[in-house]
């Protein structure tokens, strides 16, 4: 089970480094739904001690990203449809609540990088990057989660969005991107005009309109 994001880790923060490190693999999809997860060869791969590595693997199965199977090996958990409808609402109103804090307060630079990320967001969906693209849409969306300074949006966002990752990375061929261009265009102008309920509402619809785009393609 070799993964190229899978390295020696030589900073001392190991349970946190390995969980972000197999956090990231599963949720772009190096490590696949339902591949075994052995922490001994992991740690192994990882260069340090089995501990921090079933710490991580305990970790990210709180968050529902593995799943351990009494009698069995622990694997990285199956996609789930329903999961995600779920985590889709939820997120959406989270990040629209943010939006609504944050507009009143965003100022030029803050601005300018949300129309380079929606620039970014352009030429990973053209050039077909779905990590790219994921990542240029993150940023666009962490703006305003920065700007908010809520930092309990933050933490309940960090459980939910990966489940919708993971599936959004799993459909990308599918997945008409460029809509989600257009509807953050439409943000900023309302973030220009200093709307919050237009921003917070668009906001909201974009997430949305994201999760019915995942279900309809899967269904």
């Amino acid at each position: 089970m070799k993964n190229n994001i899978i390295k020696p880790i030589k900073r001392l923060s190991f349970r946190d480094e390995v969980y972000q490190n197999l956090k990231q693999a599963i949720i772009t999809l190096q490590l696949q739904p339902e591949q075994r997860l052995h922490d001994k060869e992991l740690a192994e791969q990882f260069g340090i001690s089995r501990t921090p590595v079933r710490e991580a693997l305990k970790r990210l199965e709180d968050e529902g990203l593995v799943e351990s199977i009494p009698g069995s090996a622990t694997r990285v958990a199956p996609l789930k449809l329903e999961e995600a409808r779920h985590a889709v609402t939820v997120v959406a109103v989270l990040h629209a609540l943010a939006t609504r804090l944050a507009v009143p307060l965003l100022e030029h630079s803050d601005m300018e990088e949300l129309e380079f990320s929606t620039k970014t967001l352009q030429l990973s969906i053209e050039k077909k990057d779905i990590i790219k693209a994921i990542e240029a849409d993150e940023a666009f969306h962490n703006v305003f989660l920065d700007v908010a300074g809520n930092p309990e949006i933050i933490h309940a966002l960090e459980r939910v969005v990966p489940k919708i990752q993971r599936l959004e990375i799993s459909q990308f061929t599918s997945i008409k991107g460029l809509k989600s261009v257009e509807q953050h265009q439409q943000i900023i102008t309302a973030c220009k005009n200093k709307d919050c309920e237009l921003a917070a509402r668009l906001i909201e619809n974009n997430w949305l309109s994201l999760g019915e785009l995942l279900t309809l393609q899967t269904d």
